[in-house]
């Protein structure tokens, strides 16, 4: 595993992961009244488990810029809200049907349906709660462009918007350019944001960003091209999921429309051209360059 930062990947993405465990603890803790169920069904969902790669990456992007790794954690806490509540709502009867997520029982398996929409409903407003939280920034304006930001991110135009399309797409004739539309929306806008919100935090100008939108961009599209051979050939039991559901459903992926050699190095490539849209920065980026190569190497 390569060094980063004194530390191996692998131990940053364990201590970065811990930190939003303990965020979601305090938040999510009991009511001690009828809402104490939906409390425990969002901790089920929330804690534990997932790779945690949209906080990870925002903890590494505020490295860039000397951020205190606090406020990092909290907006990359916000990204995986919003990531949890969507993997509950797509894991529904009415949408993908799953009974396994993160190695566990789905939320409306281990509750019940109901609960698993209040449950996403709540991570949902909870993401908004913590990034308007004076904890996160102490400029208002920083903290209402992040919510405008991780609203885009997250609607018809992001991650709900890119759901919808895949939704529609089986058994359709999709090719190539649709495909990565459709991926760009549903996987990569929330990773797209967890990069930026770290150059929102440190105010840097939209103009400024652009070299770490390009990197989040390819490694989004990198992680979602691995996640396509996974599926294809993955390990149910590490990957905690059921796998081969593209295939069945008859949806078109990176994989069988490029085939899995060409589709394997399209993935390295944009791993490299990730790493390249951080030429500018030193060793501060050596985390950020660990998992834009993780996103192809994992086996989960």
């Amino acid at each position: 595993m390569e060094l980063v930062v004194g530390a191996d990947l692998l131990g940053e993405a364990q201590r970065v992961s811990a930190a939003v465990d303990r965020l979601f603890e305090d938040a999510l803790a009991d009511r001690c009244d009828g809402r104490d169920r939906l409390c425990r069904a969002m901790r089920h969902a929330a804690i534990g488990g997932g790779k945690r790669l949209r906080p990870l990456l925002t903890v590494a992007a505020g490295r860039l810029f000397a951020m205190d790794e606090d406020r990092s954690v909290r907006a990359g806490a916000a990204v995986e809200a919003i990531h949890v509540y969507s993997l509950i709502h797509d894991d529904l009867p009415c949408m993908d049907d799953d009974d396994l997520r993160r190695g566990k029982p789905t939320v409306h398996k281990a509750f019940d349906e109901a609960t698993a929409v209040l449950a996403g409903d709540c991570l949902h407003a909870l993401a908004f709660e913590i990034l308007a939280d004076v904890d996160t920034h102490e400029d208002p304006f920083v903290r209402a462009e992040l919510v405008l930001e991780l609203s885009r991110a997250s609607g018809i135009d992001g991650m709900a918007g890119g759901q919808m399309m895949d939704l529609t797409a089986e058994g359709a004739a999709l090719d190539l350019g649709a495909i990565t539309r459709l991926q760009s929306l549903k996987t990569g806008a929330l990773i797209e944001f967890a990069v930026e919100a770290a150059a929102i935090m440190a105010r840097l100008p939209a103009e400024a960003r652009l070299p770490l939108k390009g990197y989040a961009r390819n490694v989004g599209l990198a992680f979602q091209i691995a996640d396509d051979l996974l599926d294809l050939g993955g390990d149910e039991g590490k990957a905690g999921k059921r796998l081969h559901k593209d295939e069945k459903a008859g949806k078109a992926t990176f994989v069988s429309l490029m085939g899995e050699q060409r589709a394997r190095a399209q993935a390295n490539l944009l791993v490299e051209q990730a790493i390249e849209h951080l030429h500018d920065h030193g060793r501060e980026a050596d985390l950020l360059r660990a998992i834009a190569r993780y996103s192809v190497e994992r086996d989960r």
